[in-house]
């Protein structure tokens, strides 16, 4: 349980709207126990431990709600508002990790070659070309622009290897999207959202949703390449040390490559975040 008021008055994704029952389904959030349903006029967040009625928003395939107040709305992701999009939630994998962890891991280009070898990089085609980090004010938003890496898969219809033009985008700390210009499309972007729902400050589970233009591959072929994508991600977050995000200075050393996390740590402690991070010990740790 946290009393850290910046994630407690924040959104978080907590179920798909698809596996919704009129069941009350526990689950826990920053630590504290709650409970999601289908009511009879729509979806239902209790907080276990008060009884309380938790706000609660449908958007982007989920579930979303609060522990706390929060001072806006929920982003919007444009792509989600295009009726030509296949739109594909990947199901919800859980780790033993901060949530925060997961979002910097996201950002990491420099790990392909290694962790997704022959799919998203490969040797020799290890650097990381320089690209734009941004904690952009009018939004409160981390950006990464200019991204561009080899990629021998690019997606599941195109095979062949590339240079994929890639941007990063964090609308909320425990949110992570990835835009990548389909080829040969005119500009056109794929889209892919990473919901985060913080369990425990060490723990989390995760859930992609996808918003493509391919609308030849079947969905098991999509869900598939993400899939594996996701597990082979699971492993490296979850052997990081600490588990929890460090966020002091010069704690964990910085490459050129880690320009957008360097910004991502920034911009939560200018939030103040505590939770998942070092500067909020675990309840409970042994």
């Amino acid at each position: 349980m946290t009393r850290d008021p910046v994630a407690l008055n924040d959104w978080y994704a907590v179920a798909s709207l698809a596996d919704l029952t009129q069941t009350p389904e526990t689950t826990r959030l920053l630590g504290q126990d709650i409970a999601v349903s289908h009511g009879p006029d729509g979806p239902v967040a209790t907080h276990l431990g008060t009884g309380a009625a938790l706000p609660v928003r449908e958007k982007f395939e989920c579930l979303w709600t609060s522990l706390g107040t929060p001072e806006g709305e929920i982003f919007d992701i444009a792509e989600a508002q295009d009726p030509t999009r296949r739109v594909l939630p990947c199901g919800w994998v859980t780790m033993r990790a901060s949530g925060l962890r997961v979002v910097e891991n996201f950002l990491d280009m420099a790990h392909f070659p290694f962790v997704h070898t022959d799919i998203l990089g490969s040797e020799p085609h290890t650097e990381v070309p320089h690209y734009t980090s941004e904690i952009r004010r009018d939004v409160d938003e981390v950006w990464a622009t200019n991204c561009q890496f080899f990629q021998p898969q690019m997606t599941a219809a195109r095979p062949e290897g590339e240079f994929a033009q890639l941007t990063y985008r964090v609308p909320s700390p425990f949110v992570v999207m990835l835009y990548r210009k389909v080829p040969d499309s005119g500009g056109l972007e794929d889209a892919i959202a990473l919901f985060i729902q913080p369990h425990e400050a060490d723990l989390c589970r995760a859930q992609p949703v996808m918003y493509l233009t391919d609308q030849s591959s079947t969905e098991t072929a999509l869900l598939r390449f993400e899939q594996v994508i996701f597990l082979q991600d699971r492993i490296i977050v979850e052997n990081q040390r600490p588990l929890l995000l460090p966020l002091e200075p010069r704690a964990e050393v910085p490459t050129r490559a880690d320009s957008s996390s360097v910004a991502y740590r920034r911009w939560l402690k200018e939030k103040g975040l505590t939770f998942g991070t070092t500067a909020e010990p675990l309840v409970g740790a042994a």
